[in-house]
């Protein structure tokens, strides 16, 4: 039986600035890799069902998507990361991460694992350097190409009934390319979530 999720506000806060840092980190290694200035959202932290997470999205505003999911845990602290792209982005994406073959689909799932590798890596360090653990990574995989939204989540999501998650998003600027990095954060490791916000709040 799974208990209930309650984040007071002053750890809602510090999770938000946590994330703000790390996925400021993120964004700088993104830009230096391609070469574009990277317009970063402000974090957002809330408590969701698996079914309330793709209302949640700010930007996934095409019909259809392609993600990629990414375990990690460390410290008592479990979940996954997932990054989720418009199918609009995936043209100009490839041409600034320099791939001058064919758009194939095996192509963009390489597109994919690559964008993963650098912004989900880069933010959960950031995250996990703060909170002085570290995480280990399990190996990135495909959820879905070019499927609605709520059904490329469907088939991931059901094994919680509510969970933390920390959304942040990114655009490059004066390219057709934005994304959503979902880090979800199940019940399980509440009790290790907060005993660490904690320590930093004190």
């Amino acid at each position: 039986m799974s208990q209930t999720i309650a984040l007071n506000e002053d750890h809602r806060d510090c999770l938000q600035e946590i994330s703000n840092v790390a996925m400021g980190q993120a964004g700088d290694h993104l830009a230096r890799l391609l070469d574009n200035f990277v317009i970063l959202s402000i974090p957002n932290v809330a408590v969701l069902s698996p079914t309330e997470i793709a209302m949640a999205v700010q930007t996934i505003d095409d019909h259809n998507v392609s993600g990629v999911c990414q375990g990690f845990i460390g410290g008592g602290i479990a979940g996954e990361a997932m990054l989720l792209f418009n199918d609009t982005s995936f043209s100009d994406l490839a041409k600034l991460m320099e791939y001058d073959d064919e758009l194939t689909e095996t192509a963009e799932r390489e597109v994919l694992i690559d964008a993963t590798n650098i912004l989900t890596g880069a933010l959960l360090r950031g995250i996990a350097e703060q909170m002085d653990i570290e995480f280990s990574f399990g190996p990135p995989a495909i959820l879905g190409q070019h499927q609605e939204l709520d059904k490329l989540l469907s088939s991931n999501s059901v094994r919680w009934e509510q969970a933390l998650v920390i959304e942040v998003n990114y655009k490059v600027e004066d390219h057709n390319v934005q994304c959503d990095l979902l880090v979800v954060i199940t019940e399980n490791s509440l009790n290790y979530l907060l005993k660490k916000l904690n320590y930093l709040l004190d």
